[in-house]
């Protein structure tokens, strides 16, 4: 049995949400229909027709990619223009295309947190945090004896973390107290029967859930819960959970020199060459990361105390500016966001076949890197 479109994307969504993403990001589905049964996923880091070639040859029914497929609004649909041709094949050959950037960017054990942990960085935090995870607490009754099955179900659909997150799990809260129900007529009552008055010892269970899982461990719970109608109340909290951000900073284990970080870079993510700015003899202990265009971002490294920020797309102008700071940058270029596609495709597979679908996700085996060293 092969999975729907639809659900393959909620899974996608359920690790990074759109909510993550920056305003006006051109993400989410961008060309075709996710209704339909999906054998085959590309992961992909750009949609040129090279990559459209390979999803045709692998017979891909959706393809998720990182950038956009149309990042500009579309003044014509000319089949005899690149994109237009592009566009074209698609649609011929009943491919989706899924678009997660920003959102992917900024979620836990996404693009920047790849990228980091490909460089061996530790006690990692945003470079520039952008969001912060609405909690909630959910209280619960449970009869007595189905106290422990319904709560270990909310434990494993993700709820119990103090602030959402922390170094302590399978948190609850938990009040003895009495239940008073009278079955109407058509009820099928669990405990009692129709037209009886009953009293039950029941727990008042309150765990935190974050507002990522929160409706998984709703439910959770009404599956686990013995009651025809499970009584529970949701309350949103004041205080914040998981802080996510674009962009990562930490510390390299060992302090080392700018031109040791280079060859660190060039190592992790399979380079020829990088571009420097800054002295290839100054030391390095902090380091940000951030994948993509970072110019903007060279001001925010330094604030946050990093001596070297690794990014792509570094103009002139910046580059003499950080000179100027004393800040160091690495460009790496644009494409080593590609340490993505392994990644996105490894984690959506483990969903897939955790519930029994044999819908395959590929990563894409070409290189979408533009540029060549002459």
């Amino acid at each position: 049995m092969f999975a729907n479109g639809q659900t393959v994307i909620q899974w996608m969504e359920q690790w990074a949400p759109k909510s993550l993403a920056y305003p006006d990001d051109k993400i989410g589905l961008q060309l075709g229909t996710l209704n339909k049964e999906v054998k085959r996923v590309l992961v992909a880091l750009d949609v040129t027709e090279a990559v459209v070639d390979e999803a045709i040859a692998l017979g891909v029914d959706v393809i998720i990619a990182h950038h956009a497929i149309i990042f500009r609004p579309l003044t014509h649909l000319r089949t005899d223009l690149p994109a237009g041709k592009l566009y074209e094949k698609c649609i011929k050959h009943d491919i989706a295309v899924y678009i997660a950037h920003t959102n992917l960017d900024i979620t836990e054990g996404g693009v920047n947190h790849l990228l980091a942990d490909a460089l061996g960085l530790v006690d990692c935090v945003p470079l520039d945090e952008t969001y912060s995870e609405q909690l909630y607490k959910l209280s619960v009754f449970i009869p007595h004896p189905d106290s422990e099955r319904v709560r270990a179900a909310m434990f494993r659909a993700g709820a119990g973390f103090i602030n959402g997150v922390s170094n302590y799990s399978h948190c609850s809260f938990n009040i003895a107290g009495n239940g008073t129900f009278l079955p109407l007529d058509g009820a099928k009552p669990h405990i009692g029967e129709v037209g009886q008055l009953e009293s039950v010892e029941e727990l008042r269970v309150e765990v935190v859930v974050g507002e990522r899982e929160l409706k998984a461990v709703i439910r959770a719970m009404k599956d686990a819960h013995p009651y025809e109608e499970v009584a529970y109340d949701v309350v949103g909290l004041h205080n914040k959970g998981a802080k996510m951000g674009i962009g990562r900073v930490g510390r390299v284990l060992q302090a080392e020199t700018l031109g040791q970080c280079c060859e660190r870079v060039k190592q992790a993510f399979s380079l020829d060459y990088v571009r420097v700015v800054g002295d290839l003899q100054s030391r390095v202990r902090k380091v940000a990361v951030l994948g993509g265009s970072g110019a903007r971002f060279v001001g925010k490294a330094k604030f946050a105390g990093a001596d070297v920020i690794v990014t792509g797309d570094i103009d002139h102008h910046t580059a003499h500016d950080a000179l100027a700071s004393g800040m160091c940058i690495i460009d790496a270029g644009h494409h080593i966001e590609s340490i993505l596609k392994a990644a996105v495709a490894a984690r959506l597979q483990t969903s897939v076949s955790e519930q029994g679908y044999e819908t395959e996700i590929i990563a894409s085996a070409l290189s979408t890197n533009p540029f060549r060293l002459v």
